[in-house]
């Protein structure tokens, strides 16, 4: 019997509307990551993320290059680049595939598949400390909350040429509880990572309409 919810088979995915999500995968993000997702769907995009593919027998990094390289807009958030932990360790994992990122925007520049990344930082976040080539650009800066982070992401996501008239943040926020109930459903069947379309299959399900 089919899952109830899987996403129904669809064409390959069009890259012009793909956002690879690049954020910490940790309990404390899950929230974020959950809402950064539900925005996404909700203007009408394709989250794509590190945890889209069970290939375990091909690297990591060549399944997240991959999802870069065909996804026109990226998210990267740089919350977790701070010292944590008994040994103070900070995660570059984040500002890695950023820089993936910033390599396919110079090798798309002025084509009609020129990539777009969006960067988000705490707004209390010293990123310049320690990625200094930073600078020059302008992160999104948001509180840490889920409302904060819809906001900057739709706000960001509803400029682009792509894009559709989507719902408002207020509408996506009165749905999104609905749609994290369902992830805990999903988890509940399939563990701690249920498999990627079926999160993409409850935030459609879930997601209001403009």
């Amino acid at each position: 019997m089919a899952d109830p919810h899987a996403e129904q088979p669809q064409s390959p995915l069009d890259p012009a509307k793909s956002v690879f999500i690049n954020c910490p995968f940790d309990p404390a993000f899950e929230p974020l990551f959950q809402a950064t997702i539900f925005a996404v769907v909700s203007c009408d995009f394709t989250p794509r993320s590190a945890l889209e593919s069970g290939t375990v027998a091909e690297p990591r990094m060549d399944r997240i290059t991959r999802a870069i390289f065909s996804s026109k807009y990226s998210i990267h958030d740089l919350s977790r680049c701070r010292g944590e932990g008994d040994e103070r360790l900070a995660r570059f994992n984040m500002p890695l595939e950023l820089g993936i990122a910033m390599a396919r925007r110079y090798l798309t520049r002025g084509t009609a598949e020129e990539h777009d990344w969006l960067l988000l930082v705490p707004q209390d976040h010293l990123y310049v400390k320690f990625v200094s080539d930073l600078a020059g650009f302008d992160p999104k800066k948001y509180d840490g909350q889920i409302a904060s982070i819809v906001q900057c992401v739709m706000s960001w996501l509803a400029t682009r040429p792509e894009a559709p008239l989507p719902p408002t943040p207020k509408d996506v926020l009165l749905a999104f509880p609905d749609f994290a109930a369902e992830v805990e459903l999903l988890k509940l069947n399939w563990g701690a990572e249920p498999p990627w379309p079926y999160m993409v299959g409850a935030a459609r399900k879930h997601a209001p309409k403009p």
